[in-house]
Parts: C-alpha cells; structure tokens; sequence
C-alpha cells in the first residue's frame, strides 16, 4: 500500500520510531544506574512523592503512611484529590491535590514524572475492581518505567522502597 512501510507503519511514523531510537543516552530523564533509587542523603533538595490510592485502598494508604510519617515530613508530597485530602486530615501533612484520578489526576501526576518532577510513587491498586479510567492508570505505571522512577503498587513494595528512601 503507498505510503506505508514494510512494517505496516505509515512513513512518519517509521520515521518518529528511528528517530527516538536514535535518541543519545543523555536525552532520558533520569541517569542510568545500577540502583536509580535516590535516598534523602543523595539530594539536595526535599524528595518528591506522589501518593495514590484506590478507593479500596485508601484505608491502606492511611495505615502505610502512620509508618512513614517522619519521612514523609521531610518531602514534597503530592497526591489525587480525596487520598490527598485523607493524608492532610489523618496526619496533618502539607500535600499538593491534584484532580480525582478519573478526572485527570493520574495525567497530572504522569506529566510531572515526565518532566523529572518526581522522585517516586507509590500508587496502591485495587486490581480487583474495574477501573473506568484503566488507561490512565496504565500509561501512570508506564510512565515510570519509562523515565525509570520507583513505583510501589502494594503495600510491600512501599515498605521496601521506605528503607531506601530512608537512608541518609
């Protein structure tokens, strides 16, 4: 067919996939390392943390965050409007709001990891209900693995990542 590539991609985009193939190292976010998991004793800055939950998982959030209060004292939080507003009532903690997930909090919170505005998340799923906004959800996850970002979707994985994220 004219204008498509053998692949089956049209022309511009066999062209947009070579030219991001071709990107140096430098041109990603975040460096490459064998660990890419700062701790506060590798910034000179407050660490910044997204925090998220599912509705089913909101009373988990606020239990896995008594556990980190004096880490996440020390950060700049940001967080989807209602786990957002149970973290600030619970715990007293300052936390940037963003839109409720379905209504864009998940885009806002992905654009900042893109940027680089992010130092991790930790975004506890509800695998077990269906989301309406699943593909926001998925292009979130993805976004840190892209931009190579820690992302704990469980309570375990949040642990693991506070050891790290304590060590001065």
């Amino acid at each position: 067919m004219a204008g498509e590539t053998g692949r089956g991609l049209p022309d511009d985009e066999e062209s947009v996939t070579s030219q991001a193939k071709e990107l140096p190292s430098s041109a990603h976010c975040r460096p490459q390392s064998a660990c890419n998991v700062p701790s506060f004793g590798q910034l000179a800055r407050p660490m910044r943390l997204a925090l998220i939950a599912h509705d089913g998982k909101k009373d988990a959030m606020i239990a896995l965050t008594a556990d980190f209060l004096p880490l996440l004292r020390r950060c700049q939080l940001m967080a989807t409007g209602t786990t957002g507003a149970r973290l600030a009532e619970a715990h007293g903690l300052t936390v940037e709001r963003m839109l409720s997930g379905p209504w864009g909090g998940d885009l806002q919170i992905g654009a900042r990891l893109a940027v680089g505005e992010l130092d991790g998340v930790i975004f506890l799923r509800d695998p077990m209900t269906p989301q309406p906004h699943e593909p926001d959800i998925s292009a979130r996850v993805r976004g840190c693995d892209v931009h190579d970002g820690p992302c704990a979707t469980n309570v375990a994985t949040a642990r693991l990542l506070r050891t790290r994220w304590s060590e001065v």
